[in-house]
């Protein structure tokens, strides 16, 4: 059971422990939480929910010359490499790496499921060049981790999840924290308030899309 909002601590930790079980995850992210490895000082399950939270407003995404120039050199797709998004995310040469193991499993459970997706982005020759996942719970995507192994890639993939979030009729892209990359991308930061706001109109709305089934035709989380 995570605690009720009101007896959340003015900072972005709410709780530390419990697990990954889907119905913990979906619990979490439909009351504005999501999980991250902590260390205090040895590795534990924290449980977030930013006092400054970072979303990228679907009619806000600044789109290079340099970004529509590479998305003609890949391909794209979704949800038919998702194990393979989640360890180039969990890539442990990767600065501030936080994607262990038990993740990937219970992501990978979670996309079993229908709720977890991955937007995957190749080059001419087939190759995996880069991709993000997240999870979908009706109009709103939780947006977890990006990378690239080639330029412009992981970009590529955020272009077309905003398409198809737009295509879908989704409202919320969750990206938790701004930072200064994605700021550069047209991420900003409200206050949690007005993020409980947006998370309560976007799972209020459903829609038919390439991000899987319908949200809400599979079992809800109370």
């Amino acid at each position: 059971m995570f605690p009720p909002v009101d007896e959340w601590p003015d900072n972005d930790l709410i709780a530390i422990g419990a697990n990954l079980e889907p119905e913990t995850l979906i619990g979490a992210y439909q009351r504005g939480i999501f999980p991250m490895i902590v260390e205090l000082p040895q590795s534990v399950l924290g449980w977030w929910s930013p006092v400054r939270r970072g979303i990228l407003p679907l009619d806000s995404l600044r789109v290079t010359r340099s970004m529509r120039q590479s998305s003609r050199r890949y391909d794209v797709k979704v949800d038919t490499c998702f194990v393979e998004i989640m360890k180039g995310c969990a890539d442990p040469l990767r600065p501030k790496g936080w994607i262990t193991d038990e993740f990937v499993e219970a992501y990978t459970r979670l996309h079993e499921l229908g709720w977890g997706h991955s937007v995957e982005v190749f080059d001419r020759t087939g190759r995996l060049a880069g991709g993000l996942y997240g999870v979908r719970v009706n109009g709103l995507f939780a947006g977890e981790s990006m990378f690239y192994r080639q330029r412009d890639a992981s970009k590529v993939a955020l272009m077309f999840l905003v398409d198809l979030m737009r295509d879908v009729g989704m409202t919320l892209l969750d990206v938790q924290w701004c930072t200064d990359h994605l700021a550069s991308l047209g991420a900003v930061e409200i206050d949690r308030r007005e993020y409980f706001e947006r998370l309560t109109a976007a799972l209020e709305t459903t829609g038919i899309g390439a991000l899987g089934a319908r949200s809400d035709l599979l079992p809800n989380v109370d």
